[in-house]
């Protein structure tokens, strides 16, 4: 089963009628995206800088590290560059460019440079362009949408079209749950008047929806005893285990868009010992941001079918959902008409996975996610980026910061 699905404006939520708005200054398409061509060889470099700058979320200095490169470029375009400092994980960059204005909002553009690669990765998945793809460990997630990001800028900085604010923040803990950063992006976020997110697109398609996310522990104590001497006088915490993941997992409802699944799970010693202890690692997606309270009570009231034993459970939301609204919807369809000026047919997508950008949805901000780059593979051995989408997407994101 594919992960998302793309959906036209014809089958959403909101009807035309509901999502028309006044259109903008024109834009000049054409020129933004002969701009975009011919900076496409320094993006793509900026892009294997920022690659080879490995940047595993368990590493802060290697994250700082990277934060320093994309500092640096960013104060060469202009850039005006603030650095949160944090002590377990990177230093979250905060970089402003354009004027300030007390009329207009300014525009948050979000990333992140962690990556779920290890140091050392290059050696195994080094940095390359091979048959039209940029590969290494993050191209995809989400170091070349970054790049992207400073390249559209450039380009309205060079075109006297950067006429209003825009605060870049790349966030260094995504990968792990945006703990340290989360604050940040809500307090950038209230002050916005839109969050674009740079993540990878989905398929060749914005996200205008994303689901919630959790994560509970289930433990179970029970009662070990010798599995042939003293069998009765057991309680196999295992086959508790296995009762609790049933009841949970029966939880999944498709037709509402959430399921749970135990994804890792453990326990007992011996082949002829009845175990005492076991434990799974639950997942959670919802797309629905009241179902959250709802999982959570059950979660809370996850009872032993053996007296004997006794359920620790532990966790609890991540991520709120990503929800379709009304002001994303609407920054869909700016997109969707600058990319068609270009022949580009922009589709809208959701998925089940979760961003930075569930966290500014969910505070009411109009926020468009998948912006950054086009490819496959993220968070695998393959991770690449389509080179051929680049410059058209670069140009329609450009055209969205202009705006």
């Amino acid at each position: 089963m594919r992960e998302f699905q793309v959906r036209s404006i014809s089958g959403s939520l909101l009807t035309d009628s509901h999502m028309e708005s006044p259109l903008h200054p024109p834009v000049p398409m054409r020129a933004l995206l002969a701009g975009a061509r011919r900076k496409e060889r320094a993006l793509v470099d900026l892009a294997r800088r920022l690659v080879l700058a490995e940047s595993p979320s368990d590493s802060k200095p290697a994250v700082d590290a990277c934060a320093t490169l994309a500092g640096a470029y960013a104060q060469s375009i202009g850039g005006r560059v603030k650095s949160h400092r944090q002590r377990a994980v990177g230093d979250v960059l905060e970089v402003r460019f354009g004027p300030k204005s007390r009329a207009a909002k300014p525009v948050l553009l979000l990333g992140h440079l962690d990556t779920v690669w290890p140091l050392g990765s290059l050696q195994s998945m080094p940095w390359r362009v091979r048959n039209g793809r940029l590969l290494g460990p993050g191209a995809l997630d989400m170091k070349t949408g970054v790049a992207m990001a400073l390249t559209a800028i450039e380009l309205l900085a060079e075109a006297d079209l950067l006429t209003r604010e825009i605060v870049m923040l790349l966030n260094s803990d995504e990968e792990v749950g945006s703990s340290a950063s989360r604050p940040i992006t809500e307090r950038l976020a209230r002050r916005s008047a839109a969050v674009y997110v740079l993540e990878p697109a989905q398929g060749l398609a914005y996200k205008t929806a994303r689901k919630g996310t959790g994560n509970w522990r289930i433990e179970v104590k029970g009662v070990g005893a010798h599995a042939g001497v003293d069998f009765e006088k057991g309680a196999n915490a295992l086959l508790e285990l296995a009762h609790a993941i049933e009841i949970v997992s029966a939880w999944t409802d498709l037709n509402r868009g959430l399921t749970v699944s135990a994804g890792v799970a453990g326990g007992g010693t011996k082949n002829n010992v009845v175990p005492s202890e076991a434990w799974a690692e639950v997942d959670v997606r919802f797309a629905r941001r009241a179902d959250a309270p709802l999982i959570a009570r059950k979660f809370t009231a996850l009872k032993p079918a053996d007296k004997r034993c006794t359920l620790i459970v532990t966790g609890g939301v991540n991520r709120p959902p990503m929800e379709r609204s009304r002001g994303t919807v609407e920054l869909y369809r700016k997109a969707r008409t600058f990319a068609a000026e270009l022949g580009i047919v922009l589709e809208e997508a959701s998925t089940g996975g979760g961003s930075d950008g569930n966290f500014t949805a969910a505070l009411g901000i109009p926020t468009l996610d998948g912006m950054g780059a086009v490819g496959e593979g993220a968070h695998a051995r393959h991770e690449s980026v389509f080179v051929e989408h680049l410059a058209p997407r670069t140009a329609v994101l450009a055209a969205m910061l202009a705006t």
